[in-house]
């Protein structure tokens, strides 16, 4: 009984959008009907959608790994006053909207912004170039953006490593890189999982920060699902276009699971 307010509360505003969405895209003044799928796989321009959302997301959890990977280590590792310190960095930029952190992305990433003049004074760049509006732009304002979430679930799992098995390692004359490879990866897995379908997920679905950063010109599912409902009033496209955002996200979150499962029973 005290469950049943909160399954009311999900049936409304989370079960029946869903349920509306699937019906809607199967739906045709005929009764049911698979077109809208076959129209939409049929058209090489969804196609290339499908493509650059599933490299952007691949793209901006790559960056989130290589840099959230380290920075987990360096926070479980580090003392109990630049612990707070690093985690009050980490989550206190949570609270701040993805609109208000993609409009700062904007100044950082236009040719006269900061990243432009660093490349400049570095010698890298020999006149300013513009990230804003690019591939590249895109990749860094979202992985900054879903960063936390990639650092997060990678330090709960390093936090509960002991330190003694790379030195228990060392003392067996395993080499630095046959540690981190046969001991602390394998223990440090299920977070690397855990991270990568959080940022993955969030980045596959992301909607504003793609509007901000990059414009129309590039099309991703969720883009193309907003510009169907809000500016073409196709309905039906913007149905079958959500649902196959969601078959993918589905999907990254039910592999994802099964992966972590995995790892962990063998941990």
């Amino acid at each position: 009984m005290l469950a049943v307010p909160a399954v009311i509360y999900f049936a409304v505003v989370y079960a029946y959008p869903l349920i509306w969405l699937l019906l809607k895209s199967f739906s045709s003044p005929t009764g049911f009907t698979l077109q809208p799928y076959i129209g939409f796989m049929s058209d090489p321009f969804n196609w290339r959608v499908i493509g650059n959302t599933l490299r952007v997301a691949a793209w901006v959890t790559l960056f989130c790994l290589v840099v959230g990977y380290p920075a987990a280590f360096a926070l479980a590792r580090a003392g109990a006053f630049v612990q707070i310190v690093m985690l009050v960095s980490i989550i206190l930029p949570l609270s701040i909207g993805a609109v208000v952190k993609a409009f700062a992305w904007q100044i950082v990433l236009r040719r006269d912004g900061v990243v432009s003049q660093l490349m400049l004074g570095l010698g890298i760049w020999d006149e300013p170039q513009r990230l804003l509006f690019t591939e590249t732009g895109l990749v860094l304002g979202a992985a900054n953006i879903f960063l936390p979430f990639m650092i997060l679930p990678i330090y709960s799992v390093v936090k509960l490593i002991d330190p003694r098995l790379s030195e228990a390692g060392a003392t067996l004359g395993a080499t630095p890189l046959y540690r981190f490879t046969h001991v602390t990866l394998p223990l440090t897995l299920p977070g690397v999982v855990s991270g990568i379908a959080f940022v993955f997920s969030m980045s596959v679905s992301m909607f504003v920060i793609p509007s901000l950063l990059i414009g129309d010109r590039f099309q991703t599912l969720s883009t193309l699902t907003g510009r169907s409902f809000l500016l073409m009033r196709n309905e039906q496209l913007g149905s079958t276009t959500a649902v196959v955002l969601l078959v993918l996200a589905v999907s990254i979150v039910v592999a994802s699971t099964w992966v972590g499962r995995r790892l962990g029973g063998r941990t």
